[in-house]
């Protein structure tokens, strides 16, 4: 059930999880570390002094926040990002993925690997899609 309400949470504050992970999949490759992070968060709860960090890195560190927590320049970010794509995506889909990048840092990247012959560009304005080629 936490599982599913983590999820949930997740979602309600932007993070579309299972668009692109199964997170019942991440945990169950690594148990042990969910438990410690769940049990290590949940010390003092009765008494109102527990602390959700640990936790909260546990889930940052799931891959799909692991784009966000490397220090690489922008067009890197985007780059890794597209890779974990399959057939279409939009700028908004790059955009959930790299969190951290403005709106023009994503579409200079974007066009950067579009001139390179990384991506195809298909469509115009709202309709725009992109298609990884390598």
């Amino acid at each position: 059930m936490s599982r599913l309400l983590t999820t949930l949470l997740l979602y309600r504050c932007g993070f579309y999880v299972g668009k692109y992970i199964s997170l019942e999949a991440k945990i169950a490759k690594d148990k042990d570390l969910y438990y410690k992070a769940l049990n290590q968060s949940q010390h003092g709860w009765h008494e109102g002094t527990e602390d959700a960090v640990p936790f909260i890195k546990y889930i940052l560190s799931i891959d799909r926040f692991l784009i966000v927590e490397e220090k690489l320049p922008a067009i890197d970010m985007v780059r890794k990002a597209t890779q974990n794509k399959i057939g279409r995506f939009t700028k908004q889909d790059i955009r959930e993925l790299c969190p951290s990048l403005s709106i023009s840092s994503i579409e200079g990247a974007l066009r950067k690997m579009v001139n390179a012959g990384e991506l195809k560009h298909e469509g115009v304005g709202k309709s725009t899609c992109y298609i990884r080629l390598r």
